[in-house]
């Protein structure tokens, strides 16, 4: 298991390609963002490769999964984002599924997700891109949003049944939501592609507040898992060596 940093997150105070610069300064391999199409793409190549980064995972466009109506939109903006992906060398894409609405009941969104999603599935398997369902909590962040449940996310890609459509287990969103974080993640693993993490409460550094991360990454690290650990949290600080360090070493 590798780290990755999100620089949209870290470096949000600050230039892109500048935060990209610190990252690799700091020691890190791989970076991670949220969108790409506010982004030079050919400059995010060209410093990419100067650095000798790579690029563990960002966002496909916001369209909602839960609505029947945008699917077609959906899978056209998400062929789009698997074209940057491979520009890039990227293995690896992220999702919302858009925020609840209130006069279709929750059995239809869910089976609009996984019709979106076994959809769009071949067209991952071809492209050889995993597409990471994010559930987010509604309690702090992201009121409204549809998906909070890990629950309810397992079961969404067991049903979809393709090794190209995995879970993004957020362990700050779902410390907020459920807890019980380390036995979720050891009885899901096979189904979780991509890991992001902070601090809670706040969002900030992995050695604020009540998560005992040294413990979790120990747990992960003990199993099959190949993917990344995204660094995904709000500094109260200058982004610096030592939290890695101290996770590289511990584990």
């Amino acid at each position: 298991m590798d780290f990755s940093i999100c620089i949209d997150a870290l470096y949000n105070n600050k230039d892109f390609y500048e935060g990209m610069k610190e990252a690799k300064d700091l020691g890190y391999k791989a970076i991670e963002f949220w969108s790409w199409w506010d982004k030079d793409i050919n400059k995010l190549i060209k410093v990419k490769n100067e650095l000798g980064l790579s690029v563990a995972t960002f966002c496909t466009k916001f369209i909602s999964l839960n609505e029947e109506e945008n699917r077609n939109s959906y899978i056209e903006a998400l062929k789009e984002s698997i074209d940057i992906c491979k520009s890039l060398g990227c293995r690896s894409l992220i999702t919302q599924v858009g925020n609840e609405v209130l006069n279709i009941s929750r059995e239809e969104q869910t089976a609009s997700i996984i019709k979106g999603l076994k959809e769009a599935a071949p067209i991952l398997e071809e492209a050889g891109i995993t597409l990471v369902v994010e559930p987010l909590n509604t309690k702090v962040d992201h009121k409204g949003y549809f998906l909070s449940s890990s629950k309810e996310a397992f079961h969404i890609i067991k049903e979809v049944g393709s090794p190209k459509v995995k879970v993004l287990y957020d362990i700050y969103h779902q410390q907020i939501m459920e807890g019980n974080i380390i036995s979720t993640i050891l009885e899901n693993i096979d189904d979780i592609g991509h890991f992001h993490s902070a601090g809670n409460p706040g969002r900030h550094e992995l050695n604020t507040g009540e998560l005992n991360y040294t413990n979790i990454i120990k747990e992960i690290r003990k199993t099959s898992y190949k993917g990344y650990f995204g660094l995904e949290y709000f500094p109260l600080e200058e982004a610096k060596k030592g939290l890695i360090d101290i996770l590289q070493e511990e584990n």
